[in-house]
């Protein structure tokens, strides 16, 4: 009923609904003879329901979805002692590093230090609930610091009587807003849009301006903006070298002393291998030892003079505990003037953090989820402002130590929480004598290992020339404008390039050549002793020793130029897709298939015009002299200038092995395309083949443009078409099903083997035991009941029983396959102009070509 009404809609609406199987003759029996009945495979289209039952997720999936918010549950039951020890010493460690970090970072920030310690401890005693990764660590980090405090600058002069903790707490908030989302709504693939190139071009543009942000301190200078553009800070620093206090002195000396620990260490792990496990634990300690030698020698040096003075800047006065743990304020004002400075924030929140996670993840053998990762980072940064915390991601330095440190869980960052909150309230006192030039040393000795080594650079000149002017350009924006126009130039110009690569991309043309794999001088196939076995073939199948390949005929694969490519067949053209088959790139793949088959075919039908003005514009043909000329020697004027040996087009063959989607566009294009080429070869017929489709909605949308299917002629396509399948066999020798058989009958004649040879030589080993005890009796004793049933069935039996078994399998079932392979067809046979691979797609085109000339040939005769 419905369908009626639907059907006189449509007929209402003027819609041609097409008929569910244009192709009817693939159900003719001469099509599918060769076919058992039941075997015959006929592909459905996909429907749209099917697609939108697919996203609505089961109760299974729902359940898994909630579970996978808590990650901890799936190992905090088997939490033991062992992993206990190994993340008490990661924890511990990280905890020291990350309180002069921290401290460091608030004051890169615009902030006192105190609000990086509300930080670190926010994001590490959080993360752990969330994570899916054991070595990452949350906190306060240089770049987002970097950025932080160039919001907080901004909105200073926008917001005045907004205290600049309130602005970095709002920012977090908003932030940590925008990535649980993304994380909640499982989207963590959109980080996959920024580049290795602009990841690797941001950090290192802002480690070079945060470390020039830092000398001034780092020497003592004052009275310009650290906040200009960095060319611009060098360029101060230069000027008022002049003015360099006593800070230099704590400064340098400290920054010295960070590289010459680390060249120690670094030494000593490499020449005294015993000693590498105490090398990299100095090496890491390296920033506590300095800081507390430095605040020593400052408090040698301040402890005589008053409270609030001293001979260099020092950090004074820092609150104990949580003071400033409240309700964050984001008021309207505020939101509204931050949102500016959002996309930038959780760019800088993500790339680092994910980029970070999957590289360790890799490197130990784990895998982590980027969506949970994004949950993790949200809601860290959205329960760090409560306490007073900003904006915290993950840390690659700290993440690398807390690696080396041989972390087992994420619960080490528990660890590290009650080494922060410890020094929270128990150490603000000595906290007093930190001098600000040490804690500059320290951002500078930890955003130095932030700068891509030249080497890398070199590495990506070979991979990629292009992106590494992408790189540069990235950089050289950071430094002479802002970290956020580096972010936003890199990934543009990324994208620009892909976008570019996609639009002007164009198919090659493939010639054939039949190739060899050879083992040293034998080759694969050709003899009956397989050299190798299997070669992703099933074990025991005879190979042919040669196969054929499709090359691009101009070798620009980076092919042997000296191999001769067959030409398919005269008028057959394979063409293989470079970057896809979408509305891009449409035009140009199909441009650069006309011309080719324009320059390499003939007309079949040359055109004759009785006039001069009957000529189109664009092909005014020969000239009057030509045509005197041709006239005078009895020449057909219609091939003046026409080069009659090309052959004309017959069948176009579409590789689509690059291809996963088609849209309307692409579509309409492509039919377009063939009805150009089908008035070019006018009144013959152009084949069109489709091979390597892997994708049913690409399939349904290239039958809905007639494509698949034999072109319709007023005699049927069925009286002069050969349908040519690809078909697999079902239960043969040489099948899935077979071959796995085989494997588990050598398996178990294999565990034969091995049960007979140890019964031999238990026999013997008891044989010999009897003979030196002379006690024939006991010989015959257990013995006598043991040995028969171990020997009942042999060896010898176990082959013969498998061998029967294995013939009765590749004969095949009498009352199944009555005697006969039975095979069928991999694709649809109602689509017969879809292929499973190039191979077919040529034997069907020329078949048919050659039958369509038989066929011509018997009507004239």
């Amino acid at each position: 009923m419905s369908s009626g009404v639907g059907h006189k809609v449509a007929r209402f609406l003027g819609i041609q609904l097409q008929t569910k199987d244009p192709y009817h003759h693939a159900n003719d029996p001469r099509e599918t003879a060769h076919f058992n009945s039941n075997q015959t495979f006929v592909e459905e289209s996909p429907r749209v329901d099917e697609f939108f039952l697919k996203l609505v997720p089961s109760g299974s999936e729902l359940w898994r979805y909630l579970v996978s918010l808590f990650p901890f549950l799936s190992w905090i039951g088997y939490y033991n002692l062992q992993w206990l020890a190994g993340d008490l010493v990661a924890g511990i460690t990280i905890g020291a590093v990350v309180v002069p970090q921290g401290m460091a970072y608030a004051r890169l920030a615009n902030l006192d230090v105190q609000f990086g310690l509300y930080s670190s401890f926010m994001g590490v005693l959080v993360y752990w609930f969330f994570a899916t990764s054991k070595d990452i660590t949350i906190g306060p980090v240089a770049v987002m610091s970097q950025l932080t405090g160039a919001v907080v600058a901004d909105m200073a002069t926008v917001l005045p009587d907004v205290p600049g903790h309130v602005i970095a707490s709002a920012l977090a908030l908003l932030a940590g807003a925008v990535v649980i989302f993304i994380g909640l709504v499982r989207c963590g693939w959109i980080v996959d849009i920024i580049s290795l190139t602009s990841l690797s071009a941001f950090m290192t543009g802002s480690a070079i301006c945060i470390a020039v942000g830092q000398v001034p301190s780092l020497m003592g200078l004052s009275g310009f903006s650290t906040r200009d553009p960095t060319y611009l800070i060098f360029i101060h620093i230069l000027q008022n070298l002049k003015s360099t206090s006593m800070d230099a002195a704590m400064g340098l000396s400290a920054l010295a002393m960070l590289y010459l620990i680390r060249g120690v260490c670094m030494w000593i792990g490499t020449h005294y291998p015993k000693h590498q496990k105490l090398a990299f634990f100095l090496s890491t300690l390296r920033v506590v030892f300095v800081i507390v030698l430095y605040t020593l020698i400052s408090y040698l040096v301040n402890r005589s003079l008053p409270r609030g003075t001293a001979k260099f800047k020092i950090l004074f006065d820092v609150p104990r505990g949580f003071q400033n743990a409240a309700i964050p304020v984001l008021t309207t004002p505020i939101a509204s003037n931050l949102i500016g400075y959002l996309p930038a924030t959780v760019v800088v929140l993500l790339i680092e953090h994910i980029a970070i996670s999957k590289s360790f993840g890799r490197v130990n053998n784990y895998q982590i989820n980027p969506s949970q990762e994004m949950v993790a980072i949200g809601i860290t940064n959205m329960l760090g402002p409560f306490l007073g915390g900003y904006a915290a991601t993950g840390s690659f330095s700290r993440t690398a130590i807390k690696s080396k440190a041989g972390v087992r869980t994420p619960f080490a960052g528990v660890i590290t929480a009650f080494v922060v909150l410890l020094a929270i309230y128990a150490l603000p006192a000595v906290f007093y004598y930190i001098p600000n030039a040490s804690l500059s040393a320290v951002i500078i000795h930890a955003v130095g290992d932030l700068i891509t080594p030249p080497n890398t650079v070199y590495q990506f000149w070979l991979v990629s020339p292009f992106e590494v002017l992408i790189f540069f350009v990235g950089v050289f924006v950071t430094i002479f404008s802002s970290i956020e126009n580096g972010i936003y130039t890199t990934v543009l110009l990324s994208a620009a390039m892909l976008l570019f690569r996609i639009l002007r991309s164009k198919g090659r043309f493939l010639g054939r050549v039949k190739v060899q794999s050879m083992l040293g001088n034998r080759v694969i196939g050709n003899d009956r002793q397989q050299p190798v076995p299997g070669y992703g073939t099933f074990t025991g199948s005879q190979e042919a020793p040669t196969r054929n390949i499709f090359l691009p005929i101009t070798h620009a694969d980076g092919s042997n130029p000296e191999i001769e490519l067959d030409n398919p067949y005269p008028g057959i053209f394979i063409y293989r897709f470079a970057e896809g088959f979408s509305y891009p790139n449409a035009g140009s793949s199909l441009e650069h298939l006309v011309k080719n088959i324009f320059r390499h075919t003939g007309r079949t039908n040359l055109a004759h015009f009785d006039r001069p003005g009957d000529r189109p514009w664009n092909e005014p043909g020969p000239s009057r002299r030509d045509m005197k000329a041709a006239a005078a020697t009895g020449v057909d004027a219609g091939i003046i200038g026409v080069d009659v040996s090309l052959p004309t087009l017959k069948a176009v063959i579409l590789d689509f092995s690059s291809v996963n989607h088609v849209d309307i566009t692409s579509v309409q294009q492509l039919i377009d395309v063939r009805n150009q080429l089908d008035r070019y070869a006018s009144p013959d017929i152009v084949d069109w083949h489709i091979a390597c489709i892997n994708n049913r909605w690409a399939k349904r949308a290239l039958a809905a443009a007639g494509f698949g299917y034999p072109t319709l002629v007023p005699d049927g396509p069925h009286r002069r078409w050969k349908s040519i399948f690809s078909v697999a066999e079902i239960g043969g020798s040489h099948s899935a099903a077979a071959a796995a058989e085989v494997e588990v009958n050598e398996k178990e004649i294999a565990r034969s083997r091995r049960q007979t040879q140890v019964g031999d030589v238990e026999g013997g080993l008891q044989k010999h035991h009897h003979h030196d005890r002379h006690d024939p009796k006991k010989k015959t004793g257990a013995g006598s009941e043991a040995g028969p049933r171990k020997s009942a069935v042999t060896f010898k039996d176990t082959v013969h029983h498998l061998h029967q078994k294995r013939m009765s399998v590749v004969k095949g079932a009498p009352e199944l396959h009555s005697g006969r392979t039975v095979v069928a067809p991999v694709h649809g046979i109602n689509r017969p102009l879809f292929h499973v691979d190039l191979t077919s797609a040529l034997q069907s085109a020329v078949a048919n070509v050659e039958g369509r000339y038989e066929g011509l040939e018997g009507e004239h005769s």
